[in-house]
């Protein structure tokens, strides 16, 4: 009974939680209902409203915009209009500054009309029509002022740079302020401020600058005689020349400098002292205008044309030189004060400071044109050098003397012979020494230019005697390069020449040993510490004289084969024909030798001389001879007539020697020539050969041990045997002893 009562009790307090619980579910379906409604409302209603509002006001907007640019655009249409209306009134009444300026502001109105995207308006083509016609207009006018003030009279004929001409220009500017007010010409600054606006000045005072330069400025600089004279009248300023007949052929720069102070002072005051509102630069002067364009060309010509020439070709002048600088550093103060250049411009004062430098580029200068010239002058006039010969040197310092420079005694002078190596213990005086020949008269000068300049290096200051030294190298190396291509046909052609060009290589390279090494001991140059050298030129000179020598050598022993290829092969000679023939070109062989033992004689060395000619008279030899032991028969008569033209070989050719001058010298070379004539032994075997009987060749080869098997194989002997006796039993018995 009780458990019922308690269950009732619970049951009697879930009840009414539960109904409470039902309830809400229901109240929250009903809200979300009212949701769905409300929502349904809002996207089918308000957002309708809602978008065309907004629509109505963007349009609204665009209208607005479109009415704002409609009135800007007039506007600006309107601005245009007023201020080509300006303009023109301003114009008419030679007010040229207003009307620039409003024909500036016509031209910015345009720009900015044309700046707007997507509103392209037909007009605005003929707007820009009537501005450039306008523009147009106001320069004409403006040139036609510029011309009044501004008057060149200048020599009729154009491009004229004679001295009669140039007298003749003249440059009138009519920029005076008016005496009287009623003359209606606009003040000079106005036509100009006018250009300016327009960014015309520019190209006008460019001409004006060209012209200064061609008929004023650039005479005065090389013209030592012009003097400007300036002159004023009521109404005109003139600028015209005299010229003075004694002038000096070249004027120092102190001089040039006053006359174009001169002309800029006048034209200062005439002209440039103008100031100017230039569009985006502010204030200037006409003078840093035209400075600007004209300097740098001025200043070229003024370093070119005057400082140049100053700059001393002696060592011992550079001292007097301080003069010229100072009136530079004047000089561009003064073109400062005028505004005609800028404070920080120095070219001018740089270049004069720069002298050291200047003086060894041009020194540098000098000594390579000379150099150049002297290699391009003829090579044959020629100057015979002996062992004892010395070249002409100034005297160089003793080597222990150090700086108080005691002058050496000649005697030590760099001779061919003995080199003076710096201490008592001298080289045999045959070290190193050149043989007598002859060398060309340019190029002993040559190498006298070398010593003298690098003297002149070891004198100098440190910067100086470098490019000096390196200068010296120059010419060594424009020798190598120029005279081989330069002379290139003649040394090919004339044997002689090629004769000189070897023993100028040689004389170069000679000299190269130990040119530098005497100019160690001045302690205080640069050249001191021994990298001052030029033997790694020494190879490459004595290459250069030996291929060229033997490039000649080549061509002569093509011509004596080429003669002698004309000799039937020496065969048949007991035809009159073929005699003729060989007989012809052994005589043309021996003239050919004769006329270069002619050419040779007296230029080059004589050991080289007879070992040049030795080979070449070896060439005809070894030729005759490979020829007369090929033949496979030779009859009596054959025998006898070859043996009779090798004998004029033999007896002619040593004649050919002829080395030196006086004729009894030669005797002791023609007796020597078998020394210098390799095959000159086997000739002379195979002479006995072809007067010899069968016996008599077998015992000239002795066994293999007689002098004709010095000279001949056992094959060659055999088959001359062949060729000159017939087939019997004595021949094949003197066949069986050759082996």
């Amino acid at each position: 009974g009780e458990v019922c009562t308690m269950i009732n009790k619970k049951y009697s307090e879930f009840l009414p939680s539960m109904q409470s619980a039902e309830e809400l579910v229901a109240q929250v379906e009903g809200l979300a209902n009212n949701i769905d409604l409300l929502k349904a409302g809002i996207e089918n209603e308000v957002q309708r409203d809602l978008n065309v509002a907004v629509a109505e006001f963007t349009e609204l907007k665009q209208q607005l915009e479109r009415d704002t640019l409609v009135l800007s655009v007039l506007k600006k249409l309107q601005e245009f209009d007023t201020a080509i209306k300006e303009c023109n009134s301003a114009l008419l009444e030679k007010q040229y500054v207003t009307a620039a300026q409003q024909l500036e502001k016509a031209r910015s109105t345009l720009r900015s009309l044309e700046s707007r995207r997507g509103f392209e308006l037909k007009i605005l083509k003929a707007l820009g029509t009537e501005l450039t016609v306008q523009t147009q207009n106001i320069i004409y006018h403006l040139g036609e002022e510029w011309q009044k003030l501004i008057v060149w009279k200048l020599p009729p004929s154009k491009g004229s740079s004679s001295l009669e001409a140039l007298v003749l220009s003249e440059l009138h500017l009519h920029t005076l302020p008016a005496q009287d007010e009623d003359t209606a010409v606009p003040p000079v600054d106005a036509v100009l401020q006018a250009l300016a606006v327009l960014g015309e000045l520019h190209s006008k005072l460019k001409d004006f600058g060209q012209l200064l330069l061609q008929y004023i400025l650039k005479p005065l600089i090389s013209h030592p005689s012009l003097e400007p004279v300036p002159e004023e009248q009521p109404d005109v300023f003139i600028l015209r020349f005299r010229s003075q007949e004694l002038a000096l052929d070249e004027s120092s720069p102190m001089e040039v400098f006053d006359k174009i102070k001169l002309v800029f002072e006048v034209l200062h005051k005439y002209l440039l002292s103008v100031p100017l509102e230039q569009p985006g630069e502010g204030r200037v002067t006409l003078a840093e205008l035209l400075g600007e364009l004209i300097w740098e060309e001025l200043s070229d010509c003024l370093i070119h044309n005057c400082l140049v020439n100053s700059i001393p070709t002696n060592s011992s002048k550079l001292e007097q030189y301080k003069e010229v600088i100072e009136s530079t550093e004047e000089f561009e103060k003064a073109l400062k004060k005028m505004q005609v250049l800028k404070e920080d411009t120095t070219a001018l004062l740089k270049y004069a400071c720069n002298v050291d430098s200047h003086f060894a580029n041009k020194k540098c200068q000098d000594v390579i044109m000379a150099a150049r010239n002297l290699m391009t002058s003829e090579i044959h006039n020629t100057v015979k050098i002996t062992p004892d010969s010395s070249i002409a040197l100034p005297e160089l310092p003793d080597p222990g003397s150090g700086d108080n420079l005691k002058t050496q005694s000649p005697s030590s002078l760099l001779q061919n012979g003995t080199v003076n190596v710096g201490s008592e213990s001298r080289l045999s005086p045959f070290t190193l020494c050149l043989p007598t020949c002859r060398i060309s008269c340019s190029v002993q000068q040559l190498l006298e230019l070398a010593y003298h300049t690098l003297l002149e290096a070891t004198a100098s200051t440190d910067l100086c005697c470098v490019q000096l030294f390196d200068c010296v190298r120059n010419i060594f190396q424009l020798f190598y390069e120029v005279v081989p291509t330069y002379h290139r046909e003649n040394l090919q052609k004339l044997p002689q020449l090629a004769a000189i060009h070897h023993n100028n290589c040689m004389y170069i390279a000679h000299h190269l040993l130990t040119l530098g090494h005497q100019f160690r001991y001045r302690s205080t140059s640069v050249l001191s510490n021994g990298a001052a050298t030029f033997v790694d030129l020494v190879p490459a000179f004595r290459r250069l004289g030996m291929e060229c020598f033997l490039a000649q050598m080549r061509v002569q022993k093509g011509e004596i084969l080429e003669r002698l290829s004309s000799a039937r092969n020496f065969s048949n000679m007991d035809d009159e024909e073929n005699y003729c023939a060989a007989n012809k070109a052994i005589k043309q062989v021996l003239h050919q030798l004769r006329r270069l033992g002619m050419v040779w004689q007296d230029v080059l060395p004589v050991n080289m001389y007879c070992k040049a000619m030795g080979a070449l008279l070896n060439t005809a030899l070894a030729e005759i001879v490979t020829r007369i032991a090929a033949l496979e028969d030779i009859s009596a008569e054959d025998a006898d007539r070859l043996y009779s033209l090798c004998r004029i070989m033999v007896e002619e050719g040593p004649q050919v020697f002829t080395p030196l001058l006086e004729e009894d010298k030669n005797k002791k070379y023609q007796e020597e020539v078998p020394v210098y004539v390799q095959k000159w032994m086997t000739f002379k075997e195979l002479m006995i050969i072809l007067q010899a009987n069968l016996q008599e060749i077998v015992d000239q080869w002795a066994d293999g041990k007689g002098p004709l098997a010095e000279e001949f194989s056992a094959a060659e002997v055999k088959s001359l045997i062949r060729a000159l006796f017939q087939n019997t039993e004595r021949r094949a018995a003197a066949l069986a002893k050759i082996k």
